[in-house]
């Protein structure tokens, strides 16, 4: 089963192997490695049958299977740039290529910073649904750090060559989502812990992801791309709903006041249900203003996965997950990332009929 399934199921389970020793298969069973590759990114878990190879660590460790999140954002961007007269598609891959590595870099640091906390242990629900990668023993706490300052690095030549070409408003973006991103789960700050983790992602992937990316490529930035920035911020905003909502009954004792946390289970279902709906409406009113042109509305298919997710964020989590979940104890962000991948590739593909055939 795979993440795909989530919401129709209405239930979850996770499969139990450990991180370093999955058996290989033999002969014409054995798995291929892109077949390995993908099902990482499905489902979050190292590959069955076959050893762990270098990439499926890789993709294990910085958690790729979400990464799609931050390519959406980044062509949501892409494709309301495209015909601007200053556009530079050099600046672009640069940025787009900035921003996903800002993203793994991320996952790494909430990684580590939750480690070094008491945050993540051995029955925190980070370990249960796939592979904690210290915790499995995959890297050690010295080895993921050096991972985060490499691809920290990486991105800090992106940064330095983009604001020779575009100046101090891109260094504003890259440092405003690096501080947002060390301080959702490091000290002192912890917003996490603080019931702002949900304002920090909406912000990020939204308004700091989109219009950071559309200025680096265009050299300026009108009050639209702020607006277009808003609807791809609640779908990511509500997968961490979901998230926190599973996590719950493990964070209230730990003393982390998520946003979940502080509103109850249901008020905090119910949220989510309506940052979903919000989506819908936020990009209609964003064509009726001009922000988004009128084929971004292609986004709409996208209440047909909205329906069974929206039955399971109308009860409450189920007591046991069906068979081969792979994810488990997560339920509500799985369903909740299923709708986001959905609904946020149907824009990208409304955004692309629009540059493909000059609409504005």
């Amino acid at each position: 089963m795979t993440l795909d399934s989530a919401p129709d199921q209405v239930s979850g389970a996770r499969r139990d192997r450990p991180a370093e020793s999955v058996p290989a298969a033999s002969g014409r069973h054995r798995q291929s490695l892109p077949s390995a590759w993908a099902e990482v990114l499905r489902t979050t878990n190292p590959p069955t049958g076959r050893p762990l190879d270098p990439v499926s660590r890789w993709l294990v460790l910085t958690r790729a299977a979400v990464l799609p999140m931050t390519v959406v954002a980044g062509a949501v961007a892409t494709l309301l740039a495209v015909h601007r007269p200053t556009f530079r598609p050099g600046l672009l891959v640069l940025a787009f290529v900035g921003i996903v590595l800002a993203h793994v870099s991320n996952n790494l640091m909430n990684d580590l910073f939750d480690v070094e906390v008491g945050n993540d242990t051995a029955s925190y629900p980070r370990a249960l649904y796939a592979p904690h990668p210290v915790l499995s023993g995959m890297i050690s706490r010295g080895g993921l750090a050096r991972a985060a300052l490499l691809v920290n690095v990486v991105d800090l030549a992106i940064l330095v060559t983009l604001a020779a070409f575009r100046g101090w408003p891109v260094v504003a973006f890259a440092l405003g989502g690096f501080v947002l991103s060390v301080a959702y789960t490091a000290p002192p700050l912890r917003l996490k812990k603080r019931g702002l983790g949900e304002p920090d992602v909406f912000v990020v992937w939204g308004p700091l992801m989109v219009c950071g990316t559309y200025y680096a490529a265009v050299g300026h930035l009108p009050w639209q791309i702020w607006v277009a920035s808003v609807p791809y911020g609640l779908l990511c905003t509500a997968v961490l709903m979901g998230k926190h909502i599973d996590k719950a009954p493990f964070d209230e004792p730990l003393g982390v006041r998520t946003l979940p946390v502080l509103l109850g289970e249901r008020r905090a279902r119910m949220a989510t249900q309506a940052m979903m709906a919000a989506f819908y409406l936020v990009v209609a009113g964003c064509v009726g203003v001009g922000a988004l042109p009128w084929p971004a509305l292609l986004s709409f298919l996208a209440v047909f996965k909205l329906v069974p997710v929206w039955k399971a964020f109308g009860q409450p989590k189920p007591a046991a997950p069906p068979e081969g979940f792979p994810v488990w104890p997560l339920w509500f962000a799985a369903a909740a990332f299923v709708h986001t991948r959905r609904a946020g590739s149907l824009l990208v593909l409304g955004l692309v009929a629009a540059a493909a055939a000059g609409i504005h």
